[in-house]
C-alpha cells in the first residue's frame, strides 16, 4: 500500500483522524508508540526548530522535503504536509509535488494566503483571490507523481471574509481538485457544523493551542463532522517548556538532580531506537570485516 493509500484508509478507519504535529524523526517515533496511525510536519515547526525563524514563508521547498525524508526514514506513519503555498514556480512547474512525493509526504495541504504568509491565528493574514489558490491546487493535482497522493487546500477566509466566503471558497477548491479541506481558524462548534454540511469532502479542523479556536474535545469535533483533528505543535510546546526550565534550573543549581524526574530516560531512550538491535547489528559488520 503507498503511503497516500495509508492516509486514506486512515482517514477511512478513524473518525476523525487525529495527526499530531512531529518536529523531527524521533518525534514521529513517540507518535507512533503513542498508536497515532499520521503525523504532521508544520510549517511553523520547521521555521521555528530547525532555523529559528517565525512562520513567514522563509523555509524553502528543499528544507521541508528534507524534514520529510527524515520522518519517513525513521517511521512508516503517513505524512500529512504543510506546503504553505506551494513556492510559486515551483508549483507550477511541477517541482514541488516531485520533491514532496519523493521523500515520501502521503499527503499536503496548500493555503489560500498570499507567499508572504503568516501563521494562520495570527492578525493581518491576507488571501490571493479564490482564482489563484484554484490554480495552486489544480496545478497541485496534475502535477502530483502518483494519484493516491492526496491534495488538501486549506482556506484562512473564516477569519479574513467570513464564514460564508471561507465556505464558498472550499466548495471552488473542491471543483478544482482538492480532495480534503483544512478549514482554519474556525470559532465555534456550530461553525464547524455548518461548514461540514456545505463542503462534502473530508474537513479538518486545526486544534492549535493559544489560537482562535477553542479547546474542542474529539468527541465534539466529531458531532460537529469533522473527520480529521490537527495537534500541529502541541508536543513542540511541551518539549520547548520543559528544555526551558532544565537550562535555567543547570543554570541557577549546578546540577540537573532535581529535574531528572521530568526526563525520559536512557533506557527509554534505547528502547524507543532499538538500540541493542542496532548495536547488535554494528557488532555483526565489525566482526566480518576482520
Amino acid at each position: 500500500m503507498t503511503t497516500g493509500k495509508k492516509f486514506r484508509e486512515a482517514v477511512r478507519r478513524e473518525r476523525p483522524l487525529q495527526v499530531v504535529g512531529a518536529i523531527h524523526a524521533l518525534a514521529a517515533k513517540l507518535a507512533k508508540a503513542a498508536g497515532f496511525r499520521a503525523v504532521y510536519i508544520s510549517g511553523a515547526g520547521v521555521a521555528n526548530a530547525s532555523f529559528g525563524l517565525p512562520d513567514l514563508g522563509f523555509t524553502t521547498l528543499e528544507q521541508v522535503a528534507e524534514e520529510v525524508k527524515r520522518i519517513r526514514d525513521a517511521t512508516d506513519l503517513p505524512v500529512l504536509v504543510d506546503i504553505d503555498t506551494g513556492w510559486g514556480r515551483n508549483l507550477f512547474t511541477g517541482r514541488t509535488m516531485k520533491l514532496l512525493h519523493r521523500a515520501g509526504a502521503a499527503a499536503v495541504h496548500l493555503e489560500d494566503q498570499i507567499e508572504m504568509k503568516r501563521c494562520g491565528h495570527r492578525p493581518g493574514k491576507r488571501l490571493v483571490k479564490m482564482e489563484e489558490m484554484v490554480r495552486r491546487i489544480r496545478a497541485a493535482v496534475k502535477t502530483r507523481p502518483h494519484r493516491a497522493m492526496v491534495v488538501m487546500a486549506r482556506t484562512d477566509a473564516a477569519a479574513v471574509e467570513g464564514l460564508d466566503a471561507a465556505i464558498h471558497r472550499a466548495k471552488a477548491y473542491v471543483e478544482a481538485g482538492a480532495e480534503m479541506i483544512f478549514a482554519e481558524a474556525l470559532g465555534s462548534l456550530a461553525a464547524y457544523e455548518k461548514f461540514t454540511r456545505a463542503v462534502r469532502v473530508p474537513v479538518l479542523a486545526n486544534m492549535t493551542e493559544f489560537g482562535k479556536t477553542p479547546m474542542f474535545t474529539l468527541k465534539q469535533f466529531r458531532s460537529a463532522g469533522i473527520r480529521l483533528v490537527l495537534y500541529p505543535l502541541s508536543a513542540f510546546r511541551a518539549m520547548n517548556a520543559a528544555a526551558e526550565i532544565v537550562y535555567q534550573t543547570i543554570r541557577r543549581k549546578g546540577t540537573q538532580r532535581s529535574v531528572l524526574g521530568k526526563m525520559q530516560t536512557r533506557k527509554e531512550l534505547y528502547r524507543l531506537l532499538d538500540y541493542q538491535q542496532a548495536e547488535k547489528h554494528a557488532d555483526r559488520k565489525l566482526r566480518r570485516r576482520r
